[in-house]
């Protein structure tokens, strides 16, 4: 599943620029030119990772991240900040103000491609192929193929982005609405229910193999995924 990377920044030349270094990175991007249209994107579907300006018109990048950090859907989404300024007092207020990485303005495509790749093996505990181990089970990114104990699984689509997500965040309790925002995308309207109904499914895929216990619901919060099943 391509990862999806939203490019914030007001110039359209450098999102183009950029967006053609994502898809020949394997990457899916999106664009905003400002704060409005970051959010419209965001509740479109929430990004994988977000490469955000400091210098925006109306609202600072800086201030983004600020709020961004606050907010549930986007609380734990990588940020990078493409910024012309590098001294260390602006690199302290960003990290500060949540930022994961910096990349400073002038910059090639290998080096943003490379730091996007670093923040979100550290974030997101994938390896540079984009696979993901939790306990006896591995998503073959690539592939776009599962395994339990080391047999493939049949998984649909669905299921594979709710494991996916689980498996990249694994021993946090996410209510239906933040799965719903994460898995299905913002704009998309599901009844809340429906997210009962994948699990019950992820979880039937799971249990040939003794895994369906790593899916773990918590009464009156929501789902958990643990190792520890």
């Amino acid at each position: 599943m391509q990862k999806r990377i939203l490019i914030i920044d007001d110039e359209p030349a450098i999102r183009e620029m950029v967006a053609f270094a994502l898809r020949k990175g394997d990457f899916e991007p999106a664009h905003a030119g400002d704060a409005l249209e970051a959010q419209s994107a965001i509740a479109e579907r929430v990004p994988d990772l977000i490469l955000l300006d400091w210098m925006l018109p109306g609202t600072s990048g800086l201030e983004l991240a600020r709020r961004w950090r606050r907010e549930d859907p986007t609380r734990e989404v990588p940020i990078i900040m493409l910024t012309a300024r590098g001294e260390e007092n602006d690199r302290v207020g960003g990290l500060e103000a949540g930022v994961d990485d910096y990349v400073v303005k002038p910059f090639s495509a290998r080096e943003l491609l490379a730091r996007i790749r670093a923040v979100m093996r550290r974030t997101r505990g994938e390896d540079e192929d984009g696979n993901v181990s939790v306990g006896e089970l591995r998503i073959d990114g690539a592939a776009h193929r599962v395994f339990a104990r080391g047999e493939p699984l049949a998984i649909g689509p669905t299921e594979y982005r709710l494991l996916h997500f689980f498996m990249t965040h694994p021993e946090r309790v996410y209510s239906r609405a933040q799965l719903l925002d994460h898995v299905w995308g913002g704009s998309v309207y599901v009844e809340e229910r429906t997210v009962d109904v994948h699990i019950r499914r992820l979880r039937r895929t799971l249990e040939p193999s003794g895994l369906d216990g790593m899916v773990q619901t918590v009464r009156g919060a929501g789902y958990r995924f643990s190792a520890a099943a």
